[in-house]
């Protein structure tokens, strides 16, 4: 016991034990790291619809061989209208890449429909994807000009969809921001709450070495680094206990962020550098700055906690 008091200063171990708050404080980290994933996972998603499907353009010209019409015969255009719509596609700003699809990825596209007619020789139009840079829109002013050289013209473009869905990220953002909120205040109120309940316990060594002419930063500085140090183990373990879960959502996750084609089976159990990768950079960062972050608040809560009950010792 004498040992333990010395090596506290002022046998705090008994004062604050070393497993309700250490429990207390994995278990908010544990939350907050899966509010974050989860906000994290929102923004992912945001970023692959407003960047990738939303923001594609599909514009479809049927009889793409004939002539264009207004100004093929002022020999202004090139003579066919699919001729036609690529220059004018390649003349607009705003459009940073373009890409035809051939007969074969059109009728792959559309096998489940055309095969069923057995003519393989059935006329199809021509398709042409369209990837404009963030946040131009220019299918209100190109459409016009299009179909005025290829009427008939047809031009579909997901901004409505993509816009809806980026708005629900952002909201589904929000709110793992205010429940990271609450957690950490929940988290400063239960850090609150065991240090007054120390204080409380030493009060009479406490109120001694204060007479004594201990200082308000010395005993302060004694119940953060317990606290502080409490909060981190605290910290690490929600961090690790939150991993396996957060491993598992981002595998099922991953076809819905990925850009590229995302692994259709989970990796082996024992490949460790596969699950990690798994991870977003963010999320892999979010855990490891948790226990840290988490030993700081305990810390300072407890550094203003304790300044401000000794200032009302007489």
């Amino acid at each position: 016991m004498a040992r333990q008091r010395y090596h506290d200063g002022l046998a705090l171990r008994q004062a604050l034990p070393g497993r309700f708050l250490p429990f207390l404080v994995g278990s908010m980290a544990f939350l907050a790291a899966l509010a974050l994933a989860g906000g994290i996972a929102a923004h992912s998603l945001s970023q692959r619809w407003t960047h990738g499907a939303g923001a594609v353009t599909t514009v479809q010209v049927p009889g793409p061989t004939d002539p264009a019409t207004a100004t093929a015969a002022m020999g202004q255009m090139p003579p066919t209208r699919i001729d036609a719509v690529l220059a004018i596609l390649a003349a607009t700003p705003g459009i940073t890449d373009t890409h035809r699809l051939s007969d074969a990825e059109l009728r792959a596209l559309l096998a489940p429909w055309i095969e069923q007619t057995g003519d393989p020789s059935l006329p199809l139009p021509a398709v042409i994807e369209l990837h404009t840079a963030p946040g131009q829109d220019v299918a209100a002013s190109l459409l016009p000009r299009l179909q005025a050289q290829a009427p008939g013209l047809l031009m579909e473009h997901d901004s409505i969809w993509s816009d809806r869905l980026a708005a629900l990220a952002g909201s589904l953002q929000a709110c793992a921001g205010l429940a990271v909120l609450v957690v950490m205040t929940v988290a400063v109120c239960v850090v609150m709450a065991a240090t007054r309940a120390g204080l409380l316990t030493r009060r009479q060594a406490i109120g001694l070495i204060h007479a004594l002419g201990a200082t308000d930063s010395y005993i302060s500085g004694r119940f953060a680094t317990r606290v502080g140090l409490l909060a981190l183990w605290g910290g690490v373990w929600g961090s690790v206990l939150a991993l396996p879960m957060l491993l598992a959502l981002s595998h099922l996750a991953a076809p819905f962020t990925a850009m590229g084609d995302a692994p259709a089976t989970a990796p082996d159990w024992h490949d460790v550098q596969a699950w990690t990768g798994l991870l977003p950079p963010a999320l892999l960062w979010m855990l490891v700055i948790l226990p840290p972050a988490a030993g700081l608040t305990g810390w300072a809560t407890t550094q203003l906690t304790v300044r401000a009950w000794l200032r009302r010792l007489p």
